[in-house]
């Protein structure tokens, strides 16, 4: 199947590859895709997680896989079925699945945000639902998944222990991250740090609404040096947010910092093209910070 992503830069769209997990319909973000392959042997790994099936080298790369069913509590996968090899965070990664069924260009705008009666906002595993004519489609928070099973692969706090002495920087940062656990995490980093003067928002939408209230008030740099967003998130997403400031000639020099587990080659220069000024994988939260001392501190 063919996986490469034809949206055009900052439209706040998505494709959405949906599939059958004991007869239930899930979705993933086509940008996390790799490849989609028949099931194979894989050799298991001693010691490992429940949710870890094992290892398989196909063309000569090590890829772990993980029995998607197990980590959903839903029993155990038999052998078939597909594997949806993914690529997210810089891990190569592939999820045992029953079948594929197609895919879905969607407007973030479609996406529903689960309420607190599916899930706790910190530990759900699912980041918005579609509705189609005769069903749901749960799209699946697949980085979460992976933390769960390897707290390592998660954002490197510790990082910012190894900075080292920071003093406190008033430079008013505006965040962008759907996720209420990586918003945290990504706050209290910047308050390590030093950052204290931080507004952050849940996504793209709320962000720029804020920016479109300071311009109206006239305190856009009060309130505004800097933006850091995430890419996927519903309502408006941080491809769309920044197409939208670097567009606007009161906005455009307002550097942006795009922090996703979605920043490999592709997306990378969608990022570029839309004037992003920096891209990082969600795991680098030191480089996240040494980027933000780049691009605030240098006009001071």
């Amino acid at each position: 199947m063919d996986t490469k992503i034809l949206l055009e830069n900052g439209t706040n769209e998505l494709e959405v590859l949906e599939f059958k997990l004991d007869g239930n319909a899930y979705g993933i973000n086509v940008a996390k895709i790799k490849e989609i392959i028949n099931y194979q042997e894989v050799t298991p790994v001693p010691n490992a997680h429940p949710s870890v099936e094992g290892i398989f080298m196909p063309r000569d790369v090590m890829i772990t896989a993980i029995d998607l069913k197990n980590c959903l509590q839903r029993g155990v996968s038999e052998p078939g079925g597909l594997f949806i090899v993914t690529n997210f965070n810089k891990l190569d990664i592939a999820f045992h699945v029953d079948s594929v069924v197609g895919i879905h260009r969607v407007s973030w705008r479609e996406i529903i945000k689960p309420g607190t009666t599916i899930s706790t906002s910190e530990d759900g595993v699912s980041t918005g639902i579609i509705k189609f004519d005769d069903r749901l489609i749960i799209i699946l928070d697949f980085e979460k998944i992976v933390t769960d099973i390897n707290p390592e692969t998660g954002l490197k706090v510790a990082d910012i222990e190894e900075l080292g002495e920071r003093h406190r920087i008033d430079v008013p940062i505006l965040i962008a991250e759907d996720s209420p656990l990586l918003n945290k995490l990504i706050v209290d980093s910047l308050h390590k740090a030093g950052y204290v003067n931080l507004i952050h928002t849940e996504n793209g939408q709320q962000a720029y609404d804020v920016i479109q209230e300071c311009k109206k008030e006239g305190t856009l740099r009060e309130h505004v040096q800097c933006i850091i967003t995430d890419i996927e998130m519903p309502i408006m997403d941080g491809h769309r947010l920044t197409k939208l400031v670097k567009s606007d000639d009161e906005t455009k020099n307002i550097p942006i910092v795009i922090f996703s587990s979605l920043v490999n080659d592709d997306m990378k220069r969608k990022g570029e093209a839309l004037g992003a000024n920096a891209q990082l994988s969600k795991p680098e939260i030191g480089n996240l910070v040494r980027v933000v001392d780049e691009l605030v501190l240098a006009n001071r």
